[in-house]
């Protein structure tokens, strides 16, 4: 495939990714929703150790500060996503966008942070293998949505084969 063609399915799948279907759109609230709560859980998880710890190293201090933050901006992203799909449609609002990426975030650091305080080698361990993970999905994301856009074939039928 030259660079002309992989440029003109990456101006429609860029152009897809603007204008959703709404099965699109269901499937990222789905994501979405799976992600927050999974976070919640394992922020949950994570931190009860830390609540009967007479001292907390730095790498532990740092944890529960970072869930502290994750857990309502994820309890509360839980609930505009549930309007998100009661309207079928996703949010506008940059506070949530920023929202989202602080949650996230400070979720993400929450958890190396955690594994850190275990043991160093494991707190490298999951930032190394988070930012493997998110390469991996996105990846996996753009191959697929390129596949579609290259192929006549239903995306179901293209999937069946792989």
């Amino acid at each position: 495939m030259d660079s002309d063609s992989l440029s003109e399915l990456e101006r429609r799948v860029a152009a897809r990714m603007q204008h959703p279907d709404q099965a699109q759109v269901r499937e990222w609230l789905d994501q979405n929703n799976l992600v927050y709560g999974a976070l919640i859980g394992v922020a949950v998880v994570m931190v009860q150790p830390f609540l009967t710890a007479r001292s907390l190293d730095l790498a532990a201090a740092i944890s529960v500060v970072a869930f502290s933050f994750a857990i309502p901006l994820l309890a509360a992203l839980i609930l505009v996503n549930r309007q998100e799909t009661f309207r079928g449609r996703r949010t506008k609002s940059m506070l949530v966008t920023i929202g989202q990426g602080i949650a996230q975030g400070a979720a993400f650091i929450g958890l190396v942070a955690a594994f850190w305080h275990i043991h160093w080698i494991a707190g490298v361990g999951v930032l190394a293998s988070g930012f493997l993970g998110m390469g991996i999905h996105s990846a996996g994301f753009w191959r697929l949505e390129l596949d579609v856009g290259s192929s006549s074939e239903e995306p179901e039928k293209a999937d069946q084969g792989r």
